[in-house]
């Protein structure tokens, strides 16, 4: 496009992981030369025009809202939410409605009020009448409690970038002049507002290229819509569909036995996945008695692989559908001493001194930011006691300010004690002076500012006293260096020029980032990871446990009339095995401390037979000279 003329400013490439989004930035990076300097011309230019714009949904949203968010009444600093903000904004909302009961819950809560925002108010949980007035009710005082922050969560990126374009044109029209040429990634992922998001910015050029594969839509659950894909000639007539159906990644024992399974869905775009690899290895299947059997066999299989076969735990990976198939797993591997990654542990986001770490950055970039000053008001602890926070809390409600804002009114801090009233104005200025140099000071290093309020605020220290493991204090305190550390080296392409607005690009991609957390990819060890996470990755070995009815299809899916997308989760299963694959059921598996008959999945009848065999009677066949010559130099090899 670029070497046809098109400025590379007006190209839009749109994702769904940072991820992703890295990896094409990389690659733009590679293909095309840098721009040259026009710092000479009178011209203002934003930073970034003359290249390709390369990003996620949500990062799009927040580029957009940015330069145009006042016209919906917030301020261009506004700070974004992330789940442990919404959980603790509800939080505070239960308690103030002092809810009961079932939906008392702040997670439960969260969850129905996503679903009532993006417009599920029509669906099944909503004609409770008694369900609906919570989430209305909640709805309410939770947008009201993320304006007042200036704030907004994961689902307004999206519904205010929409609600923008349908009430102001000049918005709208910015945007299309700027994004003329619009391409997105896993399509068939889209959900509603993604699809008239992308809509609304081609409708005028027609210049839309989608990639997407409709077997591999297994996101249902969340909100992508199929038809998105299927159905792309109702609202783009004059599109032209491209088949990519070579297959770089597995053998054709493999795609025979995808393209069977997968063809058994009707309502799909026809393809036959074919490659340049040759046949390979048959499909190993498997009976287990139990899932303790399975995990101990999977176990063994992985040892004389990697032993006589020179196979790393690396290059093996056990694929399942529910989080809770993993238990067995991991007891066999622990006691085997197989080392190995579990994928959607713990982030390093997640960990609490990191998220007290950020809370107080996002205090220093907005004071008015309620969830994040209260988070760190009293960590460590400087006399502000949960009662006086309530108390504050309560001030600001009263006043319909921010909590920052009552902290500074002289007669609330008046109403405490001495000894109190002095905390609240030692914090006060503690946040004032340390948000200073943000401000005004161009060229303040990063690193270094953090590492003097963290000292000045012996958060450190508290931590090493909490911990009553000398090394679990030592790892989280490793933690926060870490990121001091890299704190420079990351926002060294930030957008921004003050270290406000390097600091407020930062947190955002940190917000943003779907894929924080993920494990070391380079870690020497056996990787488990459900179905659902496994899209888009691949491995040379692959095991796929408990292939039973219940668990894959889901006992779901029958009620809730998804077999497809169950089908489409085996298929994306088989698909991620480079070279080879084995499938394992079991005739009982534990529940609730009790083992309970299980039924083999129908799915392991839709697989071609010619392209399948059982793991035992294979085991027993007679061994040809040369393959046995071979095994005996593995193994001679192995003990050298």
């Amino acid at each position: 496009m670029v070497q046809k003329g098109i400025p590379p400013g007006n190209i839009l490439a749109v994702t769904f992981t940072n991820k992703a989004a890295k990896e094409m930035q990389s690659r733009v990076r590679e293909l095309l030369p840098k721009p040259k300097s026009r710092q000479d011309s009178g011209e203002k230019i934003e930073k970034g025009s003359d290249r390709p714009t390369i990003c996620t949904f949500h990062s799009l949203c927040v580029r957009i809202l940015r330069m145009h968010i006042e016209k919906l009444g917030y301020k261009k600093n506004f700070v974004i939410f992330d789940e442990s903000d919404q959980l603790g904004a509800v939080r505070k909302i239960l308690s103030a409605i002092s809810g009961k009961g079932p939906n008392s819950d702040p997670a439960a809560v969260l969850s129905l009020l996503s679903q009532f925002r993006n417009g599920g108010s029509r669906a099944a949980a909503f004609q409770d009448p008694n369900v609906r007035a919570l989430a209305e009710h909640v709805s309410i005082r939770y947008e009201s409690a993320l304006r007042a922050c200036n704030a907004v969560d994961f689902d307004d990126l999206i519904l205010l970038t929409l609600r923008l374009f349908r009430e102001h044109e000049d918005a709208l029209e910015a945007c299309r002049a700027r994004y003329r040429y619009v391409m997105v990634d896993e399509y068939q992922d889209t959900n509603a507002a993604q699809f008239e998001l992308v809509n609304r910015l081609t409708q005028v050029s027609r210049n839309l290229c989608v990639v997407g594969d409709d077997d591999q839509s297994i996101y249902g659950w969340r909100g992508a819509e199929i038809a998105n894909l299927l159905d792309l000639e109702k609202h783009f007539p004059e599109v032209k569909v491209v088949k990519l159906e070579q297959n770089y990644r597995s053998t054709n024992i493999i795609l025979r036995a995808a393209n069977k399974v997968i063809a058994n869905n009707t309502r799909r775009r026809g393809k036959q996945l074919w490659s340049s690899k040759g046949d390979g290895a048959k499909i190993q299947l498997q009976c287990f008695t139990n899932d303790e059997e399975e995990a101990r066999v999977v176990v063994e299989n992985l040892e004389y692989d990697r032993i006589a076969r020179r196979i790393p735990w690396t290059q093996q990976a056990i694929l399942f559908r529910t989080n809770l198939q993993a238990r067995p797993i991991e007891t066999a591997l622990r006691k085997a001493k197989v080392r190995y990654r579990l994928i959607g542990g713990q982030s390093f986001f997640d960990r609490r001194e990191i998220r007290d770490f950020f809370a107080y950055m996002r205090v220093f970039i907005n004071p008015h930011d309620d969830v994040s000053l209260l988070r760190i008001a009293n960590t460590p602890a400087r006399g502000l006691s949960d009662v006086t926070m309530e108390r504050i809390l309560g001030a600001s409600q009263e006043r319909n300010c921010s909590v920052f804002a009552v902290m500074r009114h002289t007669d609330v801090q008046s109403g405490f004690q001495a000894r109190t009233g002095e905390a609240i104005r030692t914090f006060l200025r503690f946040i004032e002076e340390t948000r200073q140099p943000l401000e005004s000071n161009e060229t303040l290093k990063l690193g270094s500012w953090a590492e003097a309020w963290l000292e000045a605020t012996g958060y450190v220290a508290e931590l090493t006293r909490q911990e009553k493991n000398a090394e679990a204090a030592e790892n989280r305190i490793r933690n926060l260096r870490e990121i001091i550390s890299n704190l420079d080296a990351e926002l060294e392409d930030a957008r921004g020029g003050t270290p406000l607005d390097r600091l407020t690009e930062y947190l955002e991609k940190v917000t943003l980032d779907n894929d924080r957390g993920e494990e070391d990819e380079k870690t020497d060890g056996v990787t488990l990871i459900t179905l659902h996470a496994a899209k888009g990755l691949e491995f040379p070995h692959v095991q796929i446990v408990g292939l039973e009815d219940g668990l894959l299809p889901h006992s779901r899916s029958k009620v809730e009339g998804t077999m497809d997308e169950e089908r489409r989760l085996f298929y994306v299963g088989i698909t991620r095995a480079q070279e080879t694959l084995r499938l394992s059921h079991c005739a009982a598996r534990k529940k609730y401390g009790q083992l309970l008959p299980c039924h083999p999945s129908p799915f392991l009848k839709e697989l071609p037979p010619d392209c399948v065999e059982d793991a035992d009677a294979a085991s027993s066949k007679p061994v040809a000279s040369e393959s046995g010559g071979d095994w005996f130099a593995a193994m001679r090899a192995a003990l050298d």
